[in-house]
């Protein structure tokens, strides 16, 4: 059936992406050696932080909890297809 396709589950981690407005702080955070942090500016000039690590279901969870508890809106989730370098976008 979907022969060398993986398929999302909850206990195989898999890479995510997700973005929040705003430079997100390293200091304000304890879980920052699990994902990469990259600032970047939009059209309009306003910072974004990208954040991107290998996760499986309930460190997303967590993790997402954390930056609602920090005040900050997500822009989008993405889940990082390895094999195809597609994203399979979650939230936007």
């Amino acid at each position: 059936m979907n022969e060398g396709k993986e398929m999302l589950t909850l206990d195989r981690p898999v890479t995510y992406q997700i973005k929040v407005p705003d430079e997100l702080n390293e200091s304000r955070v304890d879980w920052a050696g699990m994902m990469t942090m990259r600032v970047e500016s939009v059209a309009d000039g306003r910072p974004v932080t990208t954040l991107t690590g290998k996760l499986d279901q309930a460190v997303l969870q967590s993790l997402l909890r954390r930056l609602y508890l920090l005040g900050l809106a997500i822009i989008s989730v993405a889940c990082l297809d390895l094999d195809s370098g597609e994203k399979i976008n979650i939230h936007q």
